[in-house]
This record gives C-alpha cells, structure tokens and sequence, in this order.
C-alpha cells in the first residue's frame, strides 16, 4: 500500500462524474487520462509563512515593465526560431504565474505568426518530490484541453532555480501523453540547479545566493509588472 499522504482530490473526466479520491490513486490515474479531459483538485493546506520572515530584507528591482515585455518578445521569437514557426507548438504554464506569461507569449507569436497557439495550464502539486516534508499549497486546476502526442510543448514558469519544479512538470506531461519534445522558457533564472536541467529560453539570467529570493510581479494577479530581488540586511 503507498504510503502518500491520504488526502481527498476531486478528478473529473469528460463524460464522467466527479468523485474523492486520495492523492496517490489520483497520481496513478493521471496516466490513463486522454486529451481534452480536466483534473480539478480539492483544496489542502495552504503554506503561511510569520512576518518575521519578511523583516531585515531590502528590495530591489530587476526587471521593469518594459524590460520584461523585452524579455517576452525576445522569447518569442526565439522559440518560433528554434521550431521553424508556430506549427505543433504547445504551451504549457506552470501555475501561478506561469500560466499568464505563457498566454501573453501566444499573443506574441500569433501577432508574428498570424495563427493561434494552444495554451494549457499545469498543476504540479502531485509530482513535486517533498511532499512529506513541506506543506502543500493549495491546488489550482491542470487544464491541457488537446492532446499533446507528438507536439512540442513549451514549458512557461517565472523563475527557474533549483530544477525541481520542472523534474515534477515533466512528469506531469508524460501522464497526459508523449510529446515530441519538451522544452523550457522562463523569465528568470536564478542559478543553484540540483538537477541536470536548463531552460532553452531565458528572458534574464540573474546571478543569486540562497538567501535571496526573487519575486516575479505580473499585472494580472500582482496588478504590476516588475522582477524584485530580495537580499537579508546584513
């Protein structure tokens, strides 16, 4: 019997009911899912961190609006350089805020392309690999509504950093079929990889220790577009 926490998840599946399972019966049901289903996951413990955390830290700003509309278009264009047009092309953002910039990257490459790329959102929650020793933030819908068999999906995030977060990506897509690649566009990368993995597409690469944070700012959920930086005040 696994021993994964038992925690209740709502699945619903087209033509289906929506019904509680715990967590790792609905890990091991994503891999028979198909295209245009949804998965929509119950709520957990959302992570809270005392204020304490936030005292003796100075901020500084990165990345402004217009260098991070810079940083999009250039992205843009990369990758429908790297795959010879818009053909195939699938993106993928990673929740929060992966899933905004992944859409403001398709309005890029339709205004260039003139044609509409698919856009999907991603909910790594159930593949992360510290689920027993951190606590889970609550859940937010995975939606890849097309099947992505033999496309090539883009995966979109704010920050790359440790590579972990994009290790449970690329297993979340693998249950939900076999593209013909897999590749990687972020805003930010932070350096301080554990896994042997790089971002094909970077909007600025910024050098950090570990006690920093970097804090990407988007209109559509901080209602500002800015990069920060936060360093302990020694």
């Amino acid at each position: 019997m696994p021993t994964a926490p038992f925690k209740s998840v709502q699945r619903v599946c087209q033509g289906s009911e929506r019904f509680a399972l715990p967590v790792w019966v609905a890990r091991l049901l994503n891999a028979s899912c198909r295209s245009g289903q949804r998965f929509f996951f119950g709520k957990s413990t959302s992570i809270s961190y005392p204020s304490s955390a936030l005292k003796n830290m100075s901020e500084k700003k990165i990345q402004t609006d217009v260098q991070m509309k810079r940083a999009l278009t250039r992205i843009s264009h990369e990758i429908l350089e790297r795959n010879s047009g818009a053909k195939d092309l699938i993106l993928v953002g990673m929740h929060s805020r992966g899933v905004p910039l992944a859409f403001r990257i398709r309005g890029l490459i339709s205004s260039y392309e003139g044609q509409t790329v698919d856009v999907g959102s991603l909910d790594i929650g159930l593949y992360r690999d510290d689920l027993s020793v951190k606590p889970q933030a609550a859940m937010k819908p995975t939606d890849i509504s097309v099947d992505i068999s033999g496309r090539i999906v883009v995966i979109v995030d704010d920050v790359l950093y440790t590579g972990r977060s994009i290790r449970a990506a690329m297993d979340a897509i693998n249950d939900l079929g076999r593209p013909s690649q897999i590749q990687l566009a972020v805003l930010i990368d932070r350096g301080h990889r554990e896994l042997p993995i790089r971002a094909d597409f970077v909007g600025k690469n910024v050098p950090t220790s570990r006690e920093e944070d970097v804090e990407v700012k988007l209109v559509e959920i901080d209602g500002l577009d800015e990069v920060v930086i936060s360093s302990p005040i020694t």
